[in-house]
């Protein structure tokens, strides 16, 4: 019965510990997301500018975006509270991020904790960076796909779908640029070497050729591009900085034997 109680008792503060973690992580993403519903109209006139340029540049006479609409009565407010959590999310993103370290560190070795720490340094910025390089790309991507519109046609953009677009190829460019950090952090592990990750170079630059075309939601070779030369890029930066953590264990091992 002792031994149940004592089984029991690890099992309560794991799931306590949790409990406030998660807690943590929401009142940071509903706080974020109360600053979000003030940002609402800058963010907006933001996305909405690359196809909203398209348009009043093809009709100098037009002050208002009519490509982009809002369906229903509560359109609007549906729009504006969907933009507000997904802008908290993203606010708050180094707090929840925290948090789960800190739920999983106390079950780390010292050099778990080491390479974690590295992982949410890095995966944040990392991750940030591919969304403005996805939000750069984004005009760009919005002009190839509507330029298929014939011309005896209109296109009407529902902003709902034109959003779901735009969190998808930023969502993507985020990821893909989180590329160098997992194999950095792999090769801290002591799980692939930098000779590992350079040697099958040729493979790995057709997979992020193929991955681009894939993922990529508009499916044109111009983002595709935009996608795949910084992705090669920084994989060979990760496969470089890998070889030069290996240089560097080998000194130290050999200072050690001496």
């Amino acid at each position: 019965m002792k031994r149940d109680s004592a089984r029991a008792m690890p099992l309560l503060s794991h799931f306590n510990e949790l409990r406030k973690r998660l807690f943590k992580s929401a009142l940071a993403i509903g706080l974020s997301s109360f600053v979000g519903w003030f940002l609402y109209d800058n963010i907006i006139n933001r996305l909405a500018a690359p196809i909203c340029d398209l348009q009043q540049a093809t009709d100098s006479g037009s002050n208002t975006c009519g490509v982009l609409y809002i369906n229903g009565v509560l359109g609007p407010i549906d729009l504006k509270f969907k933009l507000s959590i997904i802008l908290g999310v993203l606010i708050a993103s180094p707090v929840w991020l925290y948090q789960l370290w800190a739920f999983i560190a106390p079950g780390l070795h010292k050099r778990e904790k080491r390479n974690s720490i590295f992982f949410v340094l890095f995966a944040v910025p990392f991750f940030a960076i591919g969304v403005f390089a996805g939000y750069l790309v984004l005009p760009i991507a919005v002009d190839v796909l509507l330029s298929f519109t014939p011309t005896s046609l209109s296109n009407l953009v529902k902003f709902d779908d034109y959003l779901s677009f735009v969190m998808q190829l930023i969502f993507v460019f985020g990821i893909a640029f989180e590329l160098p950090v997992f194999l950095v952090s792999l090769n801290l592990a002591r799980i692939l070497s930098g000779h590992s990750i350079l040697k099958p170079w040729r493979y790995a630059i057709f997979a992020i050729t193929l991955f681009s075309a894939l993922a990529t939601p508009t499916g044109d070779p111009i983002t595709m591009f935009f996608l795949a030369v910084p992705l090669t890029i920084l994989y060979l930066a990760a496969g470089g900085i890998a070889l030069l953590v290996d240089k560097s264990r080998r000194k130290r091992s050999v200072n050690n034997d001496g």
